[in-house]
């Protein structure tokens, strides 16, 4: 199945502790149906001192699940995302509110 969010996409979050707080993904799960968005879902945790990294307690982002995120269109509302094939034979993705390509 195609993925209808991606590297890049900024999303807002529908549940959780973070609801209505928005962010860039800058990871996918695919295989775990997860997401990593930057400054959402933050959780803290130990860090064992290594040659390159100092230890310590680390804040850093938790995976999402993707049906607690939606795309967030160009008009700054959130939107389900749609497919649609162009008459070139090439697939494209599309806001369902408003209709609009999404870049990507």
């Amino acid at each position: 199945m195609a993925a209808k969010i991606r590297k890049g996409d900024r999303v807002v979050v529908l549940t959780g502790r973070d609801k209505g707080r928005s962010g860039e993904v800058f990871e996918v799960r695919p295989d775990q149906g997860t997401a990593l968005v930057r400054g959402i879902n933050m959780v803290r945790r130990h860090q064992k001192q290594t040659q390159n990294q100092e230890g310590g307690i680390i804040s850093k982002e938790a995976p999402i699940q993707l049906s607690n995120v939606a795309y967030l269109g160009k008009d700054g509302k959130p939107t389900r995302v749609g497919f649609k094939i162009q008459a070139d034979g090439k697939k494209v993705r599309i806001a369902k509110s408003s209709g609009a390509e999404i870049d990507g």
